[in-house]
C-alpha cells in the first residue's frame, strides 16, 4: 500500500475540519469539525504505523489514546455548549465572545442603590426581607 493515499485523505479531512472551525458560527458544528481534524490525525498515525512496520504498533496505541481523549473532549464540550445554550439562549459563537459580566464603569457609591451602604433601620429590614 502506498503511503500517499491515506496521507492525501487525511490532509483533505484535516483541511475540511479546519475550514469548519474557522467558518462556522454554531458551537456544535465547531466541535464536529474538531473531531474531524482529530480523525485525520488518527488516520495519519495508523497509516505511518503500517508503513513503518513498527513491531510495537506505537501509532495504533497512540490512536487509541487519541480516541479516548476525543471522546472525553466531546462529552465535556457538549455539556458546556448545552449549559451556555440554556443560560444565553443561543450557541452562536459570535454572540458568546464576551462571556464575562463587566461592571458599570461610571459607578458612584452615593448614587448607585446596589452599592450604597444602608442608611437606617428601614434599609436593614428591606435587606433582611430580600
Amino acid at each position: 500500500m502506498h503511503l500517499a493515499y491515506p496521507a492525501v485523505l487525511a490532509a483533505l479531512l484535516f483541511c475540511t475540519g479546519l475550514y469548519g472551525v474557522l467558518a462556522r458560527r454554531n458551537a456544535i458544528l465547531v466541535l464536529m469539525s474538531v473531531e474531524l481534524m482529530l480523525n485525520a490525525v488518527n488516520l495519519n498515525l495508523v497509516a505511518f504505523d503500517v508503513w513503518l512496520r513498527d513491531a510495537l504498533h506505537a501509532g495504533q496505541a497512540l490512536t487509541l489514546f487519541t480516541i479516548a481523549v476525543a471522546a472525553a473532549e466531546i462529552g465535556i464540550g457538549l455539556a458546556i455548549v448545552l449549559m451556555v445554550h440554556r443560560n444565553r439562549g443561543t450557541s452562536d459563537i459570535d454572540r458568546l465572545r464576551d462571556t464575562a459580566e463587566h461592571p458599570h464603569e461610571d459607578t458612584d457609591p452615593d448614587t448607585d442603590p446596589d452599592t450604597a451602604p444602608p442608611t437606617g433601620p428601614h434599609d436593614e429590614k428591606a435587606e433582611a426581607a430580600a
